[in-house]
């Protein structure tokens, strides 16, 4: 949970000098957008998270609450600070650099997530930025609970510390996260890793090329839809991610879950806000329903 600064640059980007260009703040995070995200597409949710005890805290958790999102389960911490992320996007939207300043959420242990905190789930998602040993107990707790996970891993430095993840439903990494987390250079065998630990679903996203869904039975699915109109980038696999969830906990099955989340995707890019603020599933349904 955090708060992000978005920095566009006006023109060409020129490395090692100031730019021109225009910033903008928002509320942000992967868990708090996926949470966003899937109560504006309707699905009830519980947050668990820490922000810290100071205006930015009051406001994200005020803003999460109009929405419905039950904040019962984040902590508000008197020594750290609510999370920041700042992101330099070039003159296309396309990332450029950013920096997480994460205090907050490393602080987030164990003991934040009682075993009681899962009854009545239907789906996790974890967010990649929580610490091994709390994405571990969130496993075992889930196992317990029979409530299958979701996991994105956020970034290949987080991604090589994630180790075993038993019980995983869903694993979303890039290329690179993947092969951070795998301990390889194979990409064939990465996935294989991962299949053999019981993971049911390597979602590999793929940038503006997509993504593709490989299953523990040997098949893969692209997702591919005609080239999206770029305002910005951030928070695109957030949405894909929620849109993904939001269906499976529909009845859907996988890849008609994936097409779903790739369409939210798709109109996420489109707007200048981290989580479109006018979407539904309605709108996703529509616009998957025109694009392909």
């Amino acid at each position: 949970m955090n708060v992000d600064t978005l920095a566009r640059i006006s023109g060409d980007t020129v490395p090692g000098s100031s730019n021109p260009g225009e910033t903008s703040t928002a509320h942000g995070g992967v868990g708090r957008n996926v949470a966003e995200n899937l109560a504006r597409l309707g699905s009830p949710v519980r947050l668990v998270g820490v922000v810290g005890d100071d205006a930015h805290g009051s406001d994200l958790l005020a803003q999460l609450r109009l929405l419905d999102v039950d904040c019962a389960g984040v902590r508000r911490s008197a020594d750290r600070p609510t999370g920041t992320y700042t992101a330099v996007l070039d003159h296309d939207g396309a990332l450029v650099i950013g920096v997480a300043d994460m205090a907050a959420t490393d602080s987030l242990g164990p003991n934040d997530v009682p075993d009681a905190s899962l009854r009545g789930a239907s789906w996790l998602v974890l967010d990649g930025n929580l610490r091994p040993d709390t994405i571990a107990h969130c496993l075992a707790i889930a196992a317990e609970w029979d409530v299958p996970v979701v996991l994105d891993p956020v970034g290949v430095t987080k991604a090589a510390r994630l180790g075993r993840l038993p019980g995983l439903h869903t694993f979303t990494p890039n290329h690179d996260e993947l092969l951070a987390w795998a301990g390889t250079d194979d990409l064939d065998a990465a996935r294989e890793h991962a299949h053999a630990q019981g993971i049911e679903v390597v979602w590999l996203r793929e940038g503006a090329e997509g993504s593709t869904l490989h299953t523990g039975d040997g098949r893969q699915t692209a997702l591919r839809l005609p080239p999206a109109p770029v305002v910005d980038v951030t928070g695109a696999g957030d949405a894909m991610l929620a849109a993904y969830v939001h269906r499976l906990r529909a009845g859907d099955p996988v890849v008609q879950a994936g097409w779903f989340a790739t369409a939210a995707a798709w109109l996420t890019v489109g707007s200048p806000t981290t989580v479109r603020h006018d979407l539904t599933e309605d709108l996703v349904h529509g616009t998957l329903q025109d694009l392909r």
